[in-house]
């Protein structure tokens, strides 16, 4: 497993790639981050070609069970964020493929 990296290491990477401060980096991510929320708040879908899609799935109420007592539990319907990785980011992780 490689390097966790956090938003601050993200933030660090913008500001030097971009010649930006790290303040005006760090407000340009969280531009960002916040744009991706809104859109899958309202129930749209972001794609950025390439990179990928953040949609938003909903998940059924179920029946679950405590692990502790065994006892059955009602696990509510709930909205779960789900991102799909693009062509161009999974052939950047898995190299070239031979034909």
């Amino acid at each position: 497993m490689g390097v966790i990296v956090n938003k601050n290491d993200l933030v660090a990477h913008v500001a030097d790639v971009v010649g930006l401060s790290k303040s005006d980096a760090a407000k340009a991510v969280d531009a960002v981050f916040q744009g991706i929320e809104t859109c899958l708040q309202k129930g749209d879908e972001v794609r950025l070609v390439g990179f990928g899609t953040f949609a938003v799935a909903a998940r059924a109420a179920s029946k679950g069970r405590n692990p502790r007592t065994g006892e059955e539990i009602d696990i509510p319907a709930s909205k779960q964020p789900k991102f799909k990785p693009g062509k161009t980011l999974r052939d950047s992780l898995n190299g070239p493929v031979a034909a």
